[in-house]
Order: structure tokens, then C-alpha cells, then sequence
């Protein structure tokens, strides 16, 4: 019997699909998060799966009662922003960060795959992002979802609020690398400027792709009723942060405009003092040369003091290069 028992439990296990976790509330008002499939009765289920792993594939396919075409887009691999209807099903894909070992580090741009229908919501990544983490921490503090409008605002609302904290970060990096230069006269490293190029590259294109994509579901003629108001609460929010983007960019240019100025500015007063050293220099190499010639007749040559005195020679010349350089203005206070 106990054999029996855990051929059961082993051909249920890979019945399983690849679940990450999953949230189910139940008509009594119970539910919460939870390690295996809830039952199909509750209320409201929220499905979070791993669409590399080919139980979730199977699962989806037998049991999750998805249209082909939101079936199709929640298992795609390209990350491009979209969403479709189809009935009262929605599908949707959103860019999120990539998460690596680091949790609090982002890498590149991977893609959040939705799909929403009446008591029901499934959302998959083929790797790790940064946005499913905040969705399990908020949901373990206690928030409760009841529906799919309600499960869809918090997923936009904790993405919004995940991409602001991240302009705030660039921002404030920004100012502060802009504040060390201006005032303490500290340049930035070079790569950390790169770093926050590339971020902010990636933030424009993340937070302009979802806004168009919420423009496109609230316009979408078959939109569920209950969605479109969601989808356009925040599309004002993500157009103030891909302002505060533009405005970081901006930034970002004037400060390596200011780089390349100073750098530039540097290597002026370097050939500057280099091409003064080289007008000085100059005459007394002209004197040291004619002095060295081995001919007959040299000045100086007969004597105690020939050296010392083409030496003299060598510096009344240097000194008088200088004074007819700043007669001639060319020598200037730096």
C-alpha cells in the first residue's frame, strides 16, 4: 500500500507543472500562497510558472483552457511588448529586468507573459525576473486579490512602482556624480557613466513599450469589461517616468559634454607648457650646437672659462626667447 502510495504521489508530482508559486483565494475568503496547483473551484487562482520547464507546457496545454492566440503569446520567446484578446481571455507581455544570483541586481530585458481571464490569471518567464519576487513579497505581507481587474492593477502597480524606484536610483546617481564634478572637481569613472547609459537606454524602451501596449489594451475594441480604466490609470504615471528618463539622458549628455570639456582643456594647457618649454629650449640648443661644432676658430675655445661662458651664452638667449614671448603676448597667466 505504501508503494502504491507513492506511485501516486510520484506520477501526481509529474503531473505538476514547473510551478513558481501560486496565490488562490476561495468563495469563503480564505486562500493565500501556496506550493501546488489549487483546485479549479476557487474563487480566483494566480499561476505563476516556469515556461522552460515542459510540465508547465504540458499543463497549459491540457489544462489551462487558454484561446490559441493568447496561448501562442504566452509561450513565445520573443520578449517584444503586446496584448491580445481573444473572448474574455486577455494576453499580455511586459518587459521586467532579469534577475541573477544577486536578487537586488538587474541584468537584461526579459519578458513577463500574462494571461487573464474571468477567475483566473497565469503569468510565466523562461528565467528569473525581478518583478516576481516583489509580487511574492507583497502577497506574503498580506495583500489579497479577488478577482483578475484587482490581480491585474497590482501586477501593473507593483511593475510601475519596481521601475520608478529604479529612475529614482538613476537620478539621484546622476546628480550626485554631476555634484562631485562641479563642486569637488571629482570626474566619475568612466564605466559607471556606461552603466548608467545602458540603463537608462533600457528603462526608456521598458517604460515606452508598456505605455504603449496600455494605450493599445484600454483601445482594444474587445477589451473585457473592467480592464480598460486599469490600463489607463497608469499610463500617466509611466509617461511622467519616461519624462524623468529623457530629462536623466539630458543629463547624462551634459555631463560628458563637461568630461570632454575639462579633458579637453587639460590637454591644452599641456601642449601649451610643452610648446613654451620646446620655444625656450630652442635657442640654447642652437647655442649648444654651434658650440660643439669641431671647427677652427670656435669661440671660447682658448681660455680657463669656454664653458662657462658659452653656458651664459645659452641662458641670456633662453631668457631673452622669454621676454620677446611676452612682448609678444604669447605667454599668458595660467
Amino acid at each position: 500500500m505504501k508503494a502504491d502510495d507513492r506511485e501516486a504521489e510520484l506520477r501526481e508530482t509529474v503531473r505538476q507543472p514547473g510551478l513558481v508559486w501560486c496565490y488562490h483565494l476561495t468563495d469563503e475568503g480564505d486562500g493565500g500562497l501556496q506550493a501546488a496547483i489549487p483546485p479549479a473551484d476557487c474563487s480566483f487562482r494566480w499561476i505563476h510558472l516556469n515556461l522552460s520547464d515542459q510540465r508547465s507546457l504540458r499543463w497549459l496545454e491540457e489544462e489551462a483552457g487558454l484561446p490559441a492566440t493568447v496561448h501562442a503569446a504566452l509561450l513565445t520567446r520573443d520578449s517584444h511588448q503586446r496584448v491580445v484578446v481573444e473572448g474574455d481571455t486577455v494576453g499580455l507581455v511586459l518587459h521586467d529586468f532579469e534577475r541573477g544570483f544577486d536578487p537586488s541586481s538587474i541584468g537584461r530585458i526579459g519578458g513577463l507573459h500574462i494571461a487573464m481571464k474571468p477567475g483566473l490569471i497565469i503569468t510565466g518567464r523562461y528565467r528569473p525576473l525581478h518583478s516576481a519576487d516583489l509580487f511574492r513579497n507583497r502577497l506574503e505581507e498580506g495583500q489579497r486579490l479577488a478577482d483578475t481587474p484587482t490581480a491585474l492593477d497590482f501586477v501593473l502597480g507593483v511593475l510601475t512602482d519596481s521601475l520608478a524606484s529604479m529612475v529614482l536610483d538613476l537620478s539621484t546617481e546622476l546628480l550626485e556624480a554631476e555634484e562631485n564634478l562641479l563642486v569637488d572637481d571629482e570626474a566619475p569613472d568612466t564605466r559607471d557613466l556606461i552603466a548608467a547609459r545602458r540603463r537608462s537606454a533600457q528603462l526608456h524602451r521598458m517604460i515606452g513599450g508598456t505605455r504603449v501596449t496600455l494605450q493599445r489594451m484600454e483601445r482594444h475594441p474587445a477589451l473585457p469589461e473592467g480592464l480598460a480604466p486599469i490600463a489607463q490609470r497608469f499610463q500617466p504615471r509611466l509617461s511622467a517616468l519616461d519624462a524623468d528618463i529623457v530629462a536623466g539622458q539630458n543629463q547624462l549628455k551634459l555631463l560628458r559634454d563637461e568630461l570632454d570639456l575639462q579633458a579637453a582643456q587639460r590637454t591644452n594647457a599641456n601642449v601649451y607648457l610643452l610648446s613654451i618649454l620646446t620655444a625656450l629650449m630652442m635657442p640654447a640648443t642652437l647655442v649648444t650646437g654651434f658650440f660643439g661644432m669641431n671647427t677652427g676658430g670656435l669661440p671660447f675655445a682658448q681660455g680657463d672659462h669656454g664653458t662657462l661662458l658659452a653656458s651664459g651664452v645659452a641662458l641670456f638667449s633662453a631668457a631673452a626667447s622669454w621676454l620677446l614671448l611676452r612682448w609678444m603676448g604669447l605667454v599668458r597667466k595660467q
